[in-house]
């Protein structure tokens, strides 16, 4: 079966100010070419075509440097399945010193699987409680006391409106920390009074979660009028547990048009209240999670 192919990246624009020194891009993808790593079968699109992954490289840098932005965190693709190989060869290609590591592993995964991730500069696990994929919620909350052990956290996509309530309370408990990405994915048209949102921003100011203020373009349309109040709610919330990403290269779109990065720097800007929170989510909040 022939599958879309994931349009290459826009080129890099430029925010209309530069992120400050030290800032953190803590949500992309890194993907290759034909040569570099075998494709997951379950997947539902294939890298771009004529890319390989020292395109892929040189092209997030070229966006790293129009942002302002000198640190990384790299989640690993479902396109790749569990073979955390590429995104373990971005870290070190990135350097160790300034990127980390999101993998992806099954129920199943052994002490020697989780070992693996840390040497490779890995420092969680991602759960897609949305699409499903190779990691259950249950085979988190059994995982959990091993991620612990390990210094791992988990890391997940859920929607706030259909998720939130019901899982809030076992989030909490979890002994590692809890980042979910893509503002947790909200339903915009219920708004800031939505039961799920109400539960996540009460998560936040009891400091049970991290937030990921990334993707706004899977959650809202341009100028993201609806969004945008949802993006001060959660930094009132906790500035401290907010953290910026750009989604890049924005593969598996679902119909929606991607954000130019620039753009997307620019919105967390509008939300922001002042300069000390546009730090704290840029460089504080990613250098305390990650440990940079």
């Amino acid at each position: 079966m022939t599958l879309p192919r994931s349009a290459p990246p826009d080129a890099p624009t430029a925010p209309r100010r530069r992120a400050p020194e030290g800032s953190c891009d803590t949500h992309i993808h890194l993907l290759g070419g034909p040569g570099d790593g075998p494709l997951w079968p379950g997947r539902v699109e294939d890298p771009a075509e004529g890319w390989d992954f020292e395109r892929y490289l040189a092209a997030y840098r070229a966006q790293m440097e129009a942002l302002g932005i000198e640190r990384t965190v790299v989640v690993q693709s479902i396109l790749y399945g569990t073979d955390n190989r590429l995104t373990a060869r971005a870290v070190s290609a990135l350097g160790r010193d300034r990127a980390r590591g999101i993998g992806l592993v099954t129920d199943g995964a052994t002490d020697a699987d989780l070992d693996a991730l840390v040497e490779t500069g890995l420092v969680g696990v991602r759960l897609n409680y949305v699409h499903g994929g190779v990691l259950s919620w249950e085979g988190v909350e059994a995982m959990a006391p091993r991620l612990a052990d390990r210094g791992l956290h988990v890391q997940m996509l859920l929607r706030a409106d259909q998720h939130m309530e019901d899982l809030a309370p076992r989030i909490a408990a979890l002994p590692v920390p809890v980042v979910l990405d893509h503002m947790a994915w909200p339903d915009v048209a219920r708004g800031r009074n939505d039961p799920g949102f109400e539960a996540l921003l009460r998560l936040m100011e009891a400091g049970d979660v991290w937030l990921k203020l990334s993707a706004p373009y899977r959650i809202d349309s341009p100028p993201y009028a609806a969004l945008e109040p949802l993006m001060a709610a959660a930094l009132a919330a906790n500035p401290t547990r907010c953290l910026w990403g750009s989604d890049w290269p924005q593969i598996m779109l679902g119909g929606a048009d991607r954000i130019p990065s620039g753009a997307a720097l620019d919105l967390l800007d509008a939300a922001c209240p002042d300069e000390a929170t546009r730090r704290a989510v840029l460089v504080d909040n990613p250098a305390a999670l990650y440990g940079f």
